[in-house]
């Protein structure tokens, strides 16, 4: 079974926690960004991130992505970890991981941490669609989306599969494609699914007419703090030790976040004479993204160039979506997909010792453009076939009449703030 190393197992078992307070921040991050009318929907969406990606990964999900056999590269077995089965083991009635990693750690941490990663995925498809979509139409899409789309897209990239460093493709073209944390498993893969669910169902009533202002700024900085926080654990923790390259993936990803901030506000206070708050939040957020796919191998220069980037870049793409008539409501696709583009395909030129910059090297930024676009074709493709088939079985959206009088009274039937209750206690405090 090998020799635990307690260091490298409470390091990873930490950068679990970290990775699933990343969900919690998205749903203050999107929750602030969304009329008062539907907080509550956002918040419970993402709940269902992560109960629902939950349920699914100790099912079939961790088999599919890293437990199973291989079937051409794309997914495993989902019989050979259905129920975690491989993992855990009961020693006197008490369970415990069956197996240790070649980093020391148990098996069972190995499938929480990766769990975690899978919640915040799915976590962030739901801001392109808020204000509109059925609950329960959202956590059967979580279901089929983590098992047919998410849980091979890891097992392509991350365990030896087709899109890995070792996998067929690499070997083709001769350079290692290298996804650190999730440009292609995470970012891309969130975005192209947003963007497809967004066609399908389409625009939130008065979308480009009347005003859609986020109704509390403060929830939306308080959930990039919490992002930035638990980035650590998402990039650091992808180092799978306690060890240099963990403590070097937090400073780069904390650079290239401060640059993409600054990088951000620049452009905005060009634009519209104004650095926002809203726009801190979503720089910070568009270079932790860029840098996830990097963030062991570009050095401090390049992690700093590579943020402000990306802070420019999210910001102008953010209002395409205007120009090109899709109601991407919190800008997934404009911050995910734009931003984990950014990171996957300049990893090419900016790559210590292979990119094309830092090693001469035209092979690895092939490599990388080659499994983004391979990513998009894989998330559209699934993607569609799920969204297009519950759009025409149950139905994605609420009515109109509950659009406008809002998600939360007609979806949960209760509202986030208590106006009328105020207003009362205010006249009769008067009185």
């Amino acid at each position: 079974m090998g020799v635990l190393d307690s260091g490298n197992t409470a390091w990873i078992l930490t950068s679990a926690c970290l990775v699933f307070l990343m969900t919690p921040g998205v749903a203050l991050f999107y929750g602030g960004m969304v009329r008062s009318k539907a907080v509550l929907n956002m918040l419970i969406m993402e709940a269902a991130a992560l109960s629902v990606t939950m349920l699914i990964w100790g099912l079939w999900g961790w088999s599919i992505a890293y437990a199973g056999k291989s079937v051409g590269g794309v997914f495993g077995d989902p019989a050979t970890g259905f129920l975690l089965k491989d993992t855990m083991v009961a020693q006197d009635g008490v369970f415990t991981s069956a197996t240790l990693n070649n980093h020391g750690y148990p098996a069972s941490v190995d499938v929480a941490f990766q769990a975690a990663f899978a919640m915040i995925t799915v976590a962030l498809i739901c801001g392109a669609i808020a204000e509109r979509v059925k609950y329960s139409t959202w956590m059967i899409f979580v279901a089929l989306w983590v098992t047919f789309d998410y849980a091979p897209m890891a097992h392509m990239v991350w365990n030896g599969g087709l899109l890995s460093a070792d996998g067929p493709i690499s070997q083709a073209i001769g350079a290692h494609a290298h996804d650190f944390a999730g440009g292609t498993v995470v970012h891309i893969n969130a975005a192209v699914a947003a963007l497809i669910i967004v066609l399908i169902i389409g625009k939130r009533k008065g979308f480009g007419i009347e005003p859609m202002r986020p109704h509390n700024v403060p929830f939306v900085m308080l959930g990039a703090f919490l992002l930035w926080f638990g980035w650590f654990g998402f990039n650091a923790g992808s180092a799978f030790a306690a060890n240099g390259t963990a403590g070097y993936a937090w400073i780069s990803t904390s650079l290239a976040a401060a640059a993409a901030m600054l990088g951000w506000g620049f452009t905005e206070k060009i634009r519209t004479g104004h650095y926002t708050a809203m726009g801190a939040a979503s720089g910070i957020v568009a270079g932790l993204v860029a840098i996830t796919p990097a963030a062991d191998v570009v050095s401090p220069l390049w992690s700093i160039v590579l943020g402000l980037i990306a802070g420019i870049c999210t910001c102008l793409a953010c209002s395409l979506k205007f120009k090109l008539g899709y109601d991407d409501s919190l800008d997934v696709v404009g911050v995910h997909g734009v931003g984990g583009l950014i990171g996957t395909v300049l990893l090419g030129f900016m790559m210590e010792g292979t990119g094309l910059f830092c090693g001469g090297d035209w092979r690895q930024l092939v490599v990388q453009i080659v499994i983004a676009l391979i990513a998009i074709a894989f998330s559209a493709v699934i993607t569609t076939i799920i969204a297009f088939a519950l759009e025409k079985t149950i139905g994605w959206r609420v009515t109109p009449a509950q659009e406008v009088a809002g998600i939360d009274l007609a979806d949960q039937g209760e509202r986030a703030y208590d106006f009328a209750g105020t207003a009362s206690s205010v006249i009769r405090d008067a009185r």
